[in-house]
């Protein structure tokens, strides 16, 4: 179940990127986030409730319900027009459990630690955005166009497949790659086109 997540989130952070940068209406976007979100909850409480009290479970259980709710918040957000005020602060407390999600997996899984630090920084970049109106939709977009499939997608089939690593040789590779890609973003962001402001104040235009 868990990599079941992990592949819906995939497909729900590149569609939220795209709609970032422009190139996908963001009810398109609102509605899959919705979808995945749920259907994200609904895998956590199933998850959760087997898990009794093996402290591993409950742990993917909890990274599971951050992502689904994020998701669902975000959909009603711009569904409802609610401002992303909230949303943004909800993003940057998720933010600092992600860090210490990464901390706490470091020894056991040193990839899903790396995975969880980029997952931190793609919610700071949304906290940063939406919370303290910081200028970085282009940035922040291309982040999670270019991070997705490489953060979520692939990490996602290769736990499906039974062939999930737990070297810290691949763990470093995968920081390192993550790291260019967010290099790549920003220098992408900086020569692209510039990317119209995501209202914060409820406007429902928004949400086109």
């Amino acid at each position: 179940m868990p990599y079941v997540c992990l592949l819906l989130s995939g497909a729900a952070m590149l569609a939220n990127g795209l709609a970032t940068l422009g190139h996908l209406p963001r009810r398109d976007a609102a509605v899959l986030s919705l979808v995945v979100g749920g259907t994200q909850l609904v895998l956590g409480v199933v998850h959760v409730s087997t898990a009794g009290n093996a402290p591993v479970m409950l742990l993917t259980g909890a990274g599971m319900f951050l992502f689904g709710v994020t998701y669902l918040y975000s959909g009603l957000d711009v569904l409802m027009g609610l401002g992303s005020k909230g949303l943004g602060w909800f993003c940057g407390m998720v933010a600092f459990c992600g860090v210490l999600l990464a901390a706490a997996w470091l020894g056991s899984d040193p990839l899903l630690a790396v995975l969880w630090l980029c997952w931190s920084v793609l919610w700071a970049l949304l906290f940063a955005c939406l919370a303290l109106g910081a200028r970085l939709e282009p940035f922040t977009g291309w982040s999670l166009v270019l991070s997705s499939q490489a953060s979520a997608t692939v990490p996602a089939l290769l736990g499906l497949a039974g062939l999930w690593p737990v070297s810290g040789y691949v763990a470093s590779l995968a920081a390192l790659l993550l790291g260019c890609l967010f290099v790549a973003a920003r220098v992408v962001a900086r020569r692209g086109p510039k990317v119209p402001r995501r209202a914060s104040t409820g406007d429902p235009l928004s949400a086109k």
